[in-house]
């Protein structure tokens, strides 16, 4: 089996930790169970290039325990644990091309053996294969029926793509599922960024300034979380309704270049290029920390902080302490990667459960439909986004209440006044 991982030797630390987060996502267990005896993807070959976490290698063992010839590849130099890709390959018999810290030659290259085998069906964090096939691998594009989508940047992509008529298939955008944004966004984002700036850092957060930059899902869940561990929080936008909302939720909403001078922490999850850029940089008081949590790390302007430094110093795992040339220190975290994944273990599993759901779902729904699909990005069903919910609420052991005849009859009459 063709693979390349960092050490064979982690495989069985590997394979207790997958276990350990199957414990909680009982959706995909589900699933999986469902996936065996039906076999939707006999003969369906899958790339999927994802986050190589634990979360992750459940949906792949879901995959292929749905008859799927998969393969993976990291969709971040950064994100994958060493250990889970070693488990993959050794226990699970599934070819992976991961190393946590791999560089953009090697990153490419995994790309290219993991589509090697001519797949079916694209799986992307961030749209890296789709791009890919696009503009380097045409020859492979007539083997594919569909591909399916995780993130806001990556649906940001493949909208222009769909727009501009160059997208050869359809993609599921599973980052529009009302069980993936609400939960894996805002609850998921939220904890797993804070967890990776205090692994980092190990400073305080209660009584600090902490500056998220934009209020999607992702920057309602981290302001949330930073105030609740004590911090005072400001938000930056450019969409006056998010503003709004930002100051209805009790934030203090300001410019970038206003924030930047009394910020102890800054994030961004904006999906966005150049959100922190030179200027912010240069105002920032001593000691500042710098994040990102949006999936590419140009959300911040790091060739300007290093044009405006004098001395460049690791001072801790995943910490480079910038002093610049005015003689103020600023931090950057994870290299401006996934500060979430990149410094500590990303989501937790019980988030990652229902959109992994999607993405096993997603795909599902692909191979019944592509023939009548066109070649655009689609929303997620909505009675599997409503089937997910419900299966998630099982597996909690919460029971809702249901619509009597009466009620159903009301809310479908127009007749039936005060």
């Amino acid at each position: 089996m063709d693979y390349d991982v960092k050490d064979m030797g982690l495989a069985d630390q590997g394979r207790l930790k997958i276990e350990w987060a199957e414990a909680t996502m009982p959706v995909l267990r589900l699933i999986r169970k469902r996936f065996e005896r039906e076999q939707p993807f006999k003969g369906i070959r899958v790339t999927a290039c994802l986050h190589v976490t634990t979360e992750t290698a459940n949906l792949m063992k879901t995959l292929r325990a749905g008859g799927a010839d998969a393969r993976l590849c990291a969709s971040n130099p950064l994100s994958t644990q060493d250990d889970v890709a070693a488990a993959l390959v050794r226990h699970e018999s599934i070819p992976t091309f991961a190393i946590k810290g791999e560089d953009n030659k090697t990153y490419y290259r995994h790309i290219e053996a993991a589509i090697a085998h001519k797949p079916h069906l694209s799986m992307d964090d961030g749209a890296d294969v789709v791009s890919h096939l696009h503009s380097k691998r045409k020859d492979l594009l007539r083997h594919v029926i569909g591909g399916t989508e995780e993130t806001t940047t990556g649906v940001i992509r493949l909208r222009s793509m769909a727009e501009k008529k160059v997208l050869k298939f359809p993609v599921i955008s599973v980052n529009d599922a009302d069980t993936k944004h609400m939960f894996d966004n805002r609850y998921g984002t939220g904890q797993s960024t804070m967890d990776g700036i205090v692994r980092a850092t190990n400073r305080l957060v209660c009584g600090s300034t902490l500056v998220v930059a934009g209020y999607g899902w992702c920057g309602r869940g981290i302001a949330t979380r930073a105030r609740g561990m004590g911090a005072n929080v400001i938000v930056t936008e450019i969409d006056p309704l998010k503003g709004l909302e930002a100051v209805m939720d009790g934030f203090r909403v300001m410019p970038m270049n206003e924030a930047a001078p009394i910020g102890d922490f800054f994030v961004t999850v904006t999906g966005n290029l150049k959100v922190i850029r030179g200027e912010h940089f240069a105002a920032m008081k001593e000691g500042a920390i710098v994040c990102n949590s949006g999936h590419f790390n140009v959300e911040l302007d790091i060739p300007a902080l290093e044009k405006l430094s004098k001395k460049k110093l690791a001072v801790r795992p995943g910490v480079d302490q910038y002093t610049l040339h005015n003689g103020r220190r600023v931090s950057l975290l994870g290299e401006g990667r996934l500060v979430n994944l990149a410094t500590a273990e990303g989501h937790p599993s019980s988030v990652m459960d229902m959109s992994f759901a999607n993405q096993a779902l997603g795909a599902e729904f692909i191979v019944k439909n592509y023939k009548t699909l066109e070649k655009k990005v689609y929303p997620v069903p909505t009675d599997i986004d409503k089937e997910i919910s419900r299966l998630k609420l099982a597996g909690m052991g919460v029971t809702i209440d249901k619509l009597t005849k009466e009620q159903v009859k009301y809310l479908a009459s127009w007749e039936i006044g005060t």
